[in-house]
């Protein structure tokens, strides 16, 4: 293989954005110190399969919803088989509150207020990391402060 097409090669995969095995975009936070890599769901096919019909999640993972307005919002369990904490934040990545989800659960979850973006994380993690309401979370793309 000639080194121009190589050199193409290497352009295009870093051009290419990080995906999930479902094709998601995929993107890291920063919660308190710790690094969390998530899956986007931006689209509102993505928002609605989210992680329905998985059997497990790497403990640094999570999935980022993101939503093109503040509203109350409002998650259930249907077809989700792993346990899960849910944080909704408001625009600015404020913690407006944090909710435990057991699997399979239709009872519906919701925010505490107008959000924009939802984390589901593995069941606890949250409260292991000693992340609380009020926090500010690093959203994808911006400047760590």
């Amino acid at each position: 293989m000639s080194q121009r097409r190589i050199l193409f090669y290497l352009f295009v995969i870093l051009l290419v954005p990080a995906c999930s095995s479902r094709g998601l975009e995929e993107a890291s936070m920063k919660l308190k110190g710790h690094t969390l890599k998530v899956e986007l769901a931006r689209s509102a096919q993505e928002r609605q399969n989210g992680l329905m019909n998985r059997e497990k999640m790497a403990r640094d993972r999570g999935m980022l919803f993101i939503f093109p307005n503040e509203a109350p919002r409002s998650f259930w369990m249907k077809n989700t088989l792993i346990p899960l904490s849910i944080a909704f934040l408001d625009r600015d990545g404020v913690i407006l509150n944090i909710e435990d989800m057991e699997p399979l659960d239709l009872s519906p979850v919701p925010s505490d207020g107008p959000a924009m973006y939802a984390l589901e994380v593995n069941q606890g993690l949250f409260h292991e990391w000693g992340v609380r309401p009020g926090y500010r979370v690093v959203l994808p793309g911006e400047a760590a402060e």
